[in-house]
């Protein structure tokens, strides 16, 4: 109990701490990793469905945080060419723009995990990987 107290106490500080710094952006942590996997896909654009499966979130999660990105303009919404029924979401060069200003703000920031130095940071992601994989965490 006290190692998960602890992990999940760690995890909303660092949401918190990151969602904090992001603000001034118009992101959250949650709207950039959007903005971040959209990025790194082939063609800058990915269906709902897709972007929750990545994430590892429930599609009815990803929805908001889509129209909020595109209230904001990093991104559009339109019918997936050979579906339909899918809805893809496509970065935009504001939204790229504002994923690289974002990047520079978060690793500035050491991730928020400044209090720990590069070898605290490597042991902390090695004894979390055991649980990672049993999880079937890619």
């Amino acid at each position: 109990m006290e190692a998960v107290t602890s992990l999940m106490r760690v995890h909303q500080l660092l949401l918190t701490g990151l969602d904090d710094l992001l603000r001034p952006l118009d992101l959250t942590f949650a709207r950039f990793e959007v903005l971040v996997l959209l990025s790194f896909s082939r063609r800058g654009a990915l269906p709902l469905g897709k972007i929750g499966e990545r994430l590892q979130v429930h599609a009815t999660s990803v929805t908001p945080l889509v129209k909020r990105l595109e209230v904001s303009g990093y991104l559009v919404r339109n019918r997936h060419p050979e579906d339909g029924r899918a809805v893809l979401a496509e970065i935009t060069a504001a939204g790229r723009a504002v994923t690289e200003r974002a990047s520079r703000v978060i690793t500035d920031a050491r991730f928020g995990l400044g209090s720990l130095d590069e070898r605290q940071c490597r042991e902390l992601t090695r004894l979390l990987a055991g649980a990672r994989a049993a999880a079937g965490d890619f």
